[in-house]
């Protein structure tokens, strides 16, 4: 694979009527697939995911806020989870990465047949100590992806918008390019400027062979704007976890306490795998133990406060 640099292009015309983002993000792509040994459907289901993940994270998101795209389909992938942030970083998984399926009609990845046509994209935002994150659901048009991260934008967040995602998948299952762009419509546009951006995005080459032909971010963005766009901000994009071993330990907190006994006396230790990026993380008889023992001081510690309130808290997490 020829090396790359991932990038996201940020602009805006210079009347202030069109936001455009494009993206190349060939080894975030690669990076996924060789995590998850991906074959080329699902190679590129996931990585169209991630694409629209970063472009939507990097658009919508401020700070340290969140987003997971959740694509549910009754394809045989089945169903895609991709983490975005705001400053470029996405992660993903899938619940089969072993789909290959011969060309669609166009001759190309079918990637439709590997999602399905009926099921759901949703969208959800959490920023840091949101206790009620915000959810937005559509259910998919076609499949392809670009087209339903098109339709969620327009549904579910009134922005009319044009989304192209594309993978391109070598022989060797390796990915070639990646990349897409995001256009949204603000206000003042007219339908004639509208119309004709539209003309020009059905005669628009798909970004991968616009990738494959050396085109960059800035000039995929030139082909629909010309010299009419002003840079906001170009930025790195990467496949990125933050999975650390206290994470795991928060989740090992959450299972109930008779489930985390069995471990310690049955199991004597617990190895936990992170879905994102295979990363493996071994907790010991005495870490449990540390575990289990907090488990029941916070139970009795919710007790004596519920007590003190004059209320009752069940106590059914442990014998």
């Amino acid at each position: 694979m020829t090396k790359t640099t991932d990038y996201l292009v940020k602009s805006i015309t210079k009347d202030g009527k069109f936001r455009a983002y494009a993206v190349n993000a060939t080894q975030l792509v690669e990076k996924a697939h060789e995590i998850h040994d991906t074959w080329s459907a699902s190679s590129a289901a996931l990585g169209r995911t991630l694409i629209g993940t970063v472009l939507l994270a990097t658009a919508g998101l401020e700070g340290e806020a969140g987003m997971t795209v959740k694509i549910q389909g009754n394809g045989p992938v089945g169903y895609i989870i991709a983490d975005g942030t705001a400053n470029g970083t996405v992660k993903g998984y899938m619940g089969n990465p072993h789909v290959n399926l011969p060309a669609n009609s166009k001759g190309k990845t079918d990637v439709a047949g590997a999602v399905g046509t009926k099921g759901t994209l949703s969208v959800t935002k959490m920023a840091p100590g949101d206790k009620t994150p915000y959810t937005g659901e559509v259910n998919l048009v076609s499949g392809e992806l670009g087209d339903d991260f098109t339709y969620y934008l327009a549904q579910s967040e009134q922005i009319p918008s044009a989304v192209g995602l594309s993978v391109f998948v070598n022989p060797d299952e390796s990915i070639q390019v990646a990349g897409g762009f995001m256009i949204q419509v603000l206000p003042g546009a007219s339908d004639e400027e509208i119309s004709k951006l539209e003309e020009k995005l059905k005669g628009l080459p798909l970004v991968s062979e616009m990738l494959r032909d050396g085109d960059t971010p800035e000039d995929i963005l030139g082909k629909l704007f010309g010299d009419q766009l002003k840079i906001l901000d170009k930025m790195p994009v990467r496949y990125e976890c933050n999975c650390n071993k206290q994470r795991f330990a928060h989740a090992l907190e959450s299972i109930s306490a008779d489930d985390l006994k069995k471990l310690i006396d049955e199991d004597h230790h617990a190895e936990t795998v992170c879905q994102f990026c295979g990363k493996k993380y071994e907790f010991t008889e005495d870490e449990l133990q540390l575990i289990y023992d907090k488990k029941l001081a916070d139970a009795a510690a919710d007790q004596e406060t519920a007590a003190k309130e004059g209320t009752t808290t069940p106590n059914t997490d442990q014998k």
